[in-house]
């Protein structure tokens, strides 16, 4: 139960620094942990209130914490499995007389954790996506999936395997009947149907776009809607190809940090895999990177494609290449870089990251941003 106080305590610390937005998402997610409907309740007649009354921030809060002493105090069936929900065995993939093939990839998928695929244009991040969803049948390998439930047929095995492809396809009616429907498959009450879906609208910050149809509705609110709806399935295994696609900088974070919550769920835990071009941002939340490059896999996070002694800095400045490499003369620099518009050095090992920026702080040059990426997979991109 120890994970399980650490989250009520991460949500009183939100609240008692007035960061209620963040605060309240992940009250919510505590809330789904319990399974509770009448909890549910609580928590969507507070949303109700929230838009009504938005700039009652103290009174808002006080509800907030008395909804999650209510929590802290029910037991919460926690799922601690850590089998791996999916197993790929040397499968492959070949396009057009073998001009491109994907594998031969192996690999293991395991619940609570966020996988980011990652690798440039028409290197199979789709296919393989496409693949381990059963949409595409391999040349070669097999699949083997370890849910909770045995599938006689893959058409029973979509209750608890999801694949949100970059393009969703077009639903008619109202967002909230959408969700109404998803439920009503699985034989849920009326009454429990209407608890649930307002849940996830609330969770996925959807209440005022609730009865909006699909033409209404932004790129942002679209991922959202899919992910409510994924939810409420309660899946095993998500597959998401470029689920940040078309989004701002602002819905790219929340989309993100809202899918590593839905991975650490205590009570029902994801096993998440998702392919972007975003790569900062998906190495952030990600348990795991895998990067293809020419239909080959390597884990970046386990299994680095090249062994690395170096340390990779990369720079965004406004400078030239002698002036640079002046000031890092005497640092062991090995090799200077200059790709699309950003400079990328290499040092010895020995060289500390910290030096580097002693060495630019104390320079005149004027620098956007500096990074080091000598342990991020952004280091197989430079060409």
């Amino acid at each position: 139960m120890l994970e399980y106080e650490k989250r009520i305590n991460q949500v009183k610390s939100f609240f008692e620094n007035k960061d209620t937005v963040l605060g309240y998402r992940k009250l919510m997610d505590c809330a789904i942990d319990t399974q509770d409907l009448h909890i549910y309740e609580e928590i969507v007649a507070l949303t109700d209130w929230k838009e009504k009354y938005p700039d009652e921030e103290e009174k808002f809060i006080q509800k907030s914490l008395s909804i999650l002493d209510k929590i802290a105090t029910i037991p919460i069936a926690l799922n601690t499995s850590n089998e791996a929900v999916l197993e790929a065995h040397e499968i492959s993939k070949s396009y057009n007389k073998r001009s491109f093939v994907l594998g031969p990839i192996s690999l293991k998928i395991r619940k609570s954790e966020v996988y980011g695929l990652v690798g440039e244009n028409g290197n199979g991040k789709t296919t393989l996506l496409r693949v381990l969803a059963k949409e595409l049948k391999s040349d070669t390998g097999r699949l083997n999936f370890d849910f909770d439930q045995e599938f006689k047929k893959d058409f029973d095995l979509r209750t608890k395997l999801v694949y949100i492809p970059q393009r969703t396809q077009k639903w008619h009616g109202s967002l909230k009947d959408n969700l109404k429907f998803v439920l009503s498959n699985y034989g849920v009450s009326p009454k429990e149907n209407e608890i649930r879906i307002l849940m996830m609208i609330a969770r996925f910050g959807l209440w005022k776009y609730k009865d909006l149809k699909w033409s209404e509705l932004s790129s942002g609110y679209k991922m959202r809607f899919e992910l409510a709806r994924t939810l409420l399935r309660q899946p095993e295994l998500l597959l998401l190809d470029e689920p940040l696609a078309n989004l701002d900088v602002l819905a790219q974070q929340v989309i993100l940090e809202d899918l590593k919550s839905i991975g650490n769920s205590l009570n029902n835990p994801i096993a998440i895999i998702l392919s972007s071009q975003q790569l900062y941002e998906v190495e952030k939340i990600s348990d795991h990177v895998i990067f293809l490059k020419n239909g080959q896999y390597s884990d970046g996070g386990q299994t680095p494609v090249t062994t690395n002694d170096n340390l990779i800095i990369e720079i965004d400045c406004a400078c030239e290449r002698e002036e640079l490499a002046t000031i890092f003369s005497n640092l062991s620099l090995q090799k200077l870089v200059y790709n699309g518009g950003i400079y990328f050095a290499y040092f010895d090992g020995k060289t500390s990251f910290s030096s580097v920026l002693e060495k630019i702080g104390g320079s005149t040059i004027e620098v956007t941003y500096v990074r080091n990426i000598s342990n991020s997979t952004r280091r197989f991109f430079v060409s």
